[in-house]
């Protein structure tokens, strides 16, 4: 009967014990949170007081408002590049060190074996030696440039109280900032704006060696009805072949069926890089003054692609020089903006700036490849990847006249890869000269000049004139098209330099007054034929963004703001009808989930993306299952494993209406009896991805499915850390195929309306705060004015901090 007492002593001893151990162990976890704390407090910027900065030729004043935006005032160009350099590195360094790490292909060196495949990819462009070669090629003034640029970044990295956190988290050291790394900044652009591996060019001569040619022009037209270029008219869809030409039926049976598998997020993949910007003459304008819009579409991250800046200096004709919007930070100049005279800005072109090269190998030596000066060996280079925590990476380069050897094609023959990208004089500083233009004319000489990826370039100057042309460079191509990949060992097919400035193709006040780029066609003829074809989007967002324009008169900024905010689903329309029509009475009859969609599409349409929708989900849905099952099937690919497919053009949308409206019985899938069948496969395929996880239909809204989440870096490998580094999750309107485009990690990286001269009356909102520090107050600042489209002002606020920094001696 004593032992039960006798036990209490020692359990309380153990009680005792573990709360002691436990009381330890938050001690621990508290000290560490506090040096934790400490450590990443003391990297935080300076926003006030005085900096002594060696370099400057007279103190420099930075005002920033309440969003953190910079108004950088300066004695002369230079000082005003040391001191962005100086704030870029103190807000922005790890973002810096990326892009110039992803470029020249050594991100495993801080992240470790998890990033050595894509280093490998792009260490095959051995771009840190060419940047070394444009840093010595380029004239003293650029040289200038850059070096007090890189000296304000060196400047700024130092004088925080510690290195920036993503550097303590990876247990890593941050790497000085050199002049070639702004140019390394640039190639980042290159791979996020341009089509490295070629692979649209492979997949058409895919189909161009697998399909006949009738076929593939119907496959892979250059345009549909939805075109709506500058200049131009809209392209018609080909003709649909008939059997005698091609026949599903009579295909292999090894490659007849398709499979319907759900595609990920609902059978469309995330959109690729794009942008829209339009201009509209001061004749068409409230207050007769040209206004600009422009929003570029990105990849969204934390910290946000661009950093805002507003730099006040002389402008060396006895007056002051105010140019304001964004920049990249890594580079010493704004990207687009306003300088008061003309305001600019960029879409992604999707010109033709790669090309694939097929090699013609000597049967007697692998090594050797035909060229037309005859054989030569090729280049090889050994190339090492450091890596950390991990032995380094060796691996071979093998490089052509033409570009770097980056693989086979579906018949084994070995490719070389042709891009803008690998020539020095495809990139420059010219853009800087972008501050100073003040007339239209000026601004587009500049552009012609520049060396960036090639974008559309829209302007508008005080005039009240607008204009578009390509900033960038364009290849001088001879004997082809492009379109397909081909063999250079003749000679016949070449690039043949660059095209001169005066050459490039230019639109200036054309008659409607309205200019207008979303990444599709905007010219045609002999404009066209210059720049190629490197996959343009389908007109359908340029389509509805001119009709915008087009219905309005005495424009202003909100009006502008209200086109970028359009979510109206007019491409859908015509697929809705066409699912109501296959769902009909008899279709939907003994089927539930089929009478339910039908009732949803038919009753709750909004005709908009909008974030409670749940039909235009579904008809989305359903477009992207059919064009999933009718292209895989035409194309032989139903024995292909779903990650190796090559996927549909979005010029395939006129295709895919013809086939789907016409129902041709020589393209329907011979596991069908009709194309009703077929049809409502599609709508099945729907039906089954939505019904997966037990949830009503009307629950399965587009905001499910456009549930926007702007992550750091850190969290994508270490999710625990996205509540700390994350925007907060949310539901947002828009899609592919209207003018607000939005996906779940992809939209508009800025949105700005102005005015030039009038920048007072101007629209700036992004999806990230200033700072890339989650401790300081604009981290994520400003963000809710971009989910919700407010008009919060392009120029910066009243100073709220003040620092000034001054000449060392």
């Amino acid at each position: 009967m004593a032992r039960p007492r006798r036990k209490r002593p020692v359990l309380r001893r153990v009680f005792l014990a573990l709360t002691a151990l436990i009381v330890l162990l938050i001690l621990v976890l508290a000290a560490g949170g506090f040096w934790a704390y400490d450590k990443m407090r003391a990297s935080l910027p300076r926003l006030d007081g005085d900096q002594r900065l060696a370099g400057l030729a007279a103190p420099v004043a930075i005002e920033r408002d309440e969003l953190g935006v910079p108004v950088i005032r300066a004695a002369n160009r230079l000082d005003a590049a040391r001191a962005l350099g100086f704030l870029h590195a103190q807000d922005r360094f790890f973002q810096m060190d990326l892009l110039r790490r992803q470029a020249a292909g050594e991100l495993a060196e801080i992240f470790g074996p998890a990033a050595v495949k894509v280093d490998r990819r792009h260490r095959v462009h051995r771009f840190r030696a060419l940047a070394e070669r444009v840093l010595a090629a380029s004239p003293p003034q650029d040289r200038a440039l850059l070096a007090a640029y890189t000296d304000g970044v060196n400047a700024g990295l130092s004088s925080l109280g510690g290195k920036p956190f993503e550097y303590l988290a990876l247990r890593v050291d941050p790497a000085r900032w050199r002049p070639e790394d702004s140019i390394l900044a640039v190639y980042a652009m290159f791979f996020e704006l341009n089509d490295d591996v070629g692979r649209r060019e492979s997949a058409l001569g895919q189909l161009r060696d697998t399909l006949p040619a009738p076929m593939l022009e119907l496959m892979a037209a250059p345009g549909t009805e939805w075109d709506a270029p500058v200049v131009g008219s809209a392209f018609v869809t080909p003709p649909i072949p008939g059997p005698e030409v091609f026949d599903l039926h009579k295909r292999p049976a090894a490659r007849k069926a398709a499979s319907l598998a759900p595609p990920a997020d609902d059978g469309l993949e995330e959109a690729a890089a794009g942008s829209n910007n339009w201009a509209v003459s001061g004749a068409h304008t409230a207050d007769g003054n040209a206004l600009l819009a422009n929003d570029m579409h990105l990849g969204l991250r934390v910290p946000n692609t661009w950093y805002r800046a507003s730099i006040v200096r002389p402008d060396g004709l006895g007056g002051t020089l105010q140019v304001t919007g964004v920049t990249l930070p890594g580079t010493p100049t704004v990207a687009v903006g306003s300088n008061g005279h003309v305001a600019w800005g960029f879409t992604n072109s999707y010109g033709d700036w790669t090309d694939l090269v097929e090699l013609l190998i000597d049967p007697k030596d692998p090594d050797v490849y035909r060229t037309p000066d005859g054989p030569k060996r090729f280049d090889k280079v050994q190339e090492r990847i450091r890596v950390k925590g991990g032995k380094d990476d060796l691996f071979e380069v093998k490089e052509t006249i033409w570009g770097p050897v980056i693989g086979e094609d579906h018949l084994g023959r070995p490719r070389a890869l042709a891009w803008t990208a690998h020539f020095p004089e495809a990139v420059n500083l010219e853009i800087d000269q972008l501050q100073t233009a003040r007339t239209l004319e000026e601004a587009m000489a500049v552009a012609n000049r520049s060396g960036i990826p090639p974008q559309n370039f829209t302007v508008a100057d005080e005039t009240g004139r607008v204009g578009w042309t390509i900033i960038g460079k364009i290849p001088r191509r001879v004997g082809f098209d492009g379109r397909t990949p081909t063999s250079w060992a003749d000679g016949s097919h070449r690039w043949d330099g660059w095209l001169a400035p005066e050459e490039y193709p230019r639109i200036v006040n054309p008659p409607s007054g309205r200019i207008w780029t979303a990444n599709a066609r905007v010219v045609d003829g002999e404009a066209l034929r210059v720049l190629g074809n490197g996959g343009y989007d389908l007109g359908a967002r340029a389509w509805q963004i001119r009709e915008d324009l087009m219905a309005l008169e005495r424009v202003t900024p909100r009006d502008l703001l209200g086109i970028q905010l359009d979510d109206r689903a007019l491409l859908l329309e015509r697929w809705r009808g066409l699912l109501l029509r296959a769902l009909s009475p008899a279709a939907a009859k003994g089927h539930p989930g089929r009478a339910e969609m039908r009732r949803l599409v038919e009753t709750t349409w909004t005709n908009r993306a909008s974030v409670g929708s749940a039909a235009y989900r579904m008809v989305r849905a359903f477009r992207g299952f059919l064009e999933d099952e009718v292209f895989t099937s035409i194309t032989g690919q139903g024995d292909v494993p779903e990650e190796d497919r090559y996927r549909a053009a979005a010029q395939f949308e006129g295709a895919l209406w013809k086939i789907a409206t016409e129902r041709p019985p020589n393209l329907l899938d011979p596991r069908y009896g009709s194309w009703d069948q077929e049809i409502l496969a599609a709508v099945d395929a729907a039906l089954k991805n939505f019904e997966s996880q037990g949830r009503s239909l009307a629950d399965r809204t587009w905001g499910e499915r456009n549930t926007v989440r702007i992550q750091h870096p850190l969290s994508l490998a270490v999710p625990l850390l996205g509540h700390w580094l994350d925007v907060p999750a949310r539901q947002l309107p828009g899609d592919e195929n209207m003018p607000r485009v939005q996906g779940p990690a992809f939209g508009a990286s800025e949105r700005m309306v102005v005015s030039p001269g009038h920048e007072e009356t101007g629209i700036f909102h992004m999806p990230g705060g200033q700072s890339g520090h989650p401790l300081s107050p604009y981290y994520q600042k400003g963000v809710d004015a971009w989910q919700e489209g407010k008009a919060t002002p392009f120029l910066p606020g009243p100073p709220v901090h003040r620092l000034r920094l001054v000449p060392a001696h």
